[in-house]
């Protein structure tokens, strides 16, 4: 008997723990409904867990801005392993699925497209913000983008690529209040409650939380029952907050430290003091008012950022409602005044914090009905030919 043909396979390929996760809903909605599915990947334990084989773990260092040189090579010889991977796969390869970090991934999609893969981007790369010159690889590298942000869609099909709003994992399920409160309950009492996020990344952190922690200093001494959460993404950041706090004249009374559980603070504050970033979203799924800002460095923002830039708004909430409903402070070069004298606006103008609170159930409207996970399957179906 001949051997029966071997079921062609999809690849995904991501570099950031964002991109974990993003790719491990995905690749856990299309084991469901393809149990003998060929799933590989360049990616995390959490792809891992949802389904698919490893061929090299990934995203355990990611950076921001330019890499080093070390980061540089490292991907070269990325690079060089997939082109052999992919030269002899174990089964025929359908479908290449680059998820986000486009610096690390469009070389992979010139290696998979010299192959004839079909390519669909999981999360569109942001050239609506910056570098819009990248259209032109986009539509060479790509069958399909699958964007996560409603205006994403219209922008790329506008210039000549094929893309699909899928919706945003964050906003798949509605928040579980009734838990929210129980883990939120030890945070402690008084007011005003300030959620303090200051990002993730090392570099990010060491420009970040000092303001943060000027702002909520700034506001404990004028309105003494202040307290605050400060939400650590991981064990490890909330060691080197607490080192930074240390160098900069202690750490302050009635502030808390968490680490994994970015809800469950916003769930408890009443204000948020954020770096711009997808947490952003987090605090527009349950309305609370915000105060967001972003210093990017000064040699970096002079030397490269401020040159291809190509949005009058950057943050997300801003974006998806085409408006500022959210006060954004980008670039911020400053210390914690302003975010202290939003916050103040904000206590003393229940109006305004109001408005803001409407204004972000509107932007979460515009997620309801769409499950991010499910829209991408059924697009990655279609184009594999295996639906």
């Amino acid at each position: 008997m001949p051997d029966e043909p071997k079921k062609p396979g999809v690849l995904f390929t991501a570099f950031e723990p964002s991109g974990d996760d993003h790719a491990a809903a995905v690749i856990a909605e299309l084991r469901r409904r393809h149990p003998d599915l060929p799933i590989f990947a360049w990616g995390g334990s959490k792809m891992e867990a949802a389904g698919a084989t490893i061929v090299e773990r990934t995203g355990e260092a990611a950076v921001m801005g330019v890499p080093g040189a070390g980061k540089v090579f490292e991907h070269h010889l990325i690079n060089r392993r997939m082109k052999a991977w992919l030269a002899r796969p174990p089964v025929p390869i359908a479908v290449h699925v680059p998820v986000d970090s486009p610096a690390a991934n469009f070389p992979l999609c010139r290696i998979s497209r010299k192959r004839g893969l079909r390519i669909v981007h999981l999360v569109a790369p942001q050239v609506w913000a910056w570098g819009a010159w990248r259209i032109k690889k986009i539509r060479r590298l790509t069958d399909l983008v699958l964007c996560l942000l409603p205006f994403e869609e219209e922008w790329f099909l506008a210039r000549g690529v094929q893309a699909k709003f899928i919706g945003h994992p964050l906003f798949d399920e509605p928040p579980d209040v009734e838990d929210l409160d129980r883990r939120a309950s030890g945070f402690g009492d008084g007011t005003p409650r300030l959620a303090l996020m200051p990002g993730s990344r090392p570099a990010e952190l060491a420009r970040s939380f000092p303001v943060l922690l000027d702002a909520f200093r700034r506001l404990k001494r004028d309105f003494p029952t202040t307290v605050g959460v400060v939400a650590a993404t991981r064990p490890e950041v909330a060691a080197q907050l607490r080192a930074q706090a240390e160098r900069l004249g202690g750490w302050p009374e009635d502030l808390r430290i968490v680490s994994g559980d970015t809800d469950a603070v916003i769930r408890w504050c009443e204000y948020a003091l954020v770096v711009s970033g997808t947490v952003t979203l987090q605090i527009t799924k349950q309305c609370r008012p915000m105060v967001a800002f972003y210093h990017p460095g000064w040699l970096w923002y002079w030397l490269v950022v401020r040159w291809v830039l190509s949005t009058e708004m950057f943050l997300l909430p801003n974006l998806i409602a085409g408006r500022r409903i959210v006060l954004e402070l980008i670039p911020h070069f400053g210390d914690g005044e302003d975010l202290a004298v939003e916050v103040i606006r904000l206590m003393r103008q229940p109006g305004y914090a109001e408005t803001e609170r409407k204004e972000l159930a509107a932007v979460v409207k515009r997620f309801e009905g769409l499950v991010a996970s499910k829209a991408a399957a059924d697009a990655i179906e279609k184009v594999a030919g295996i639906g």
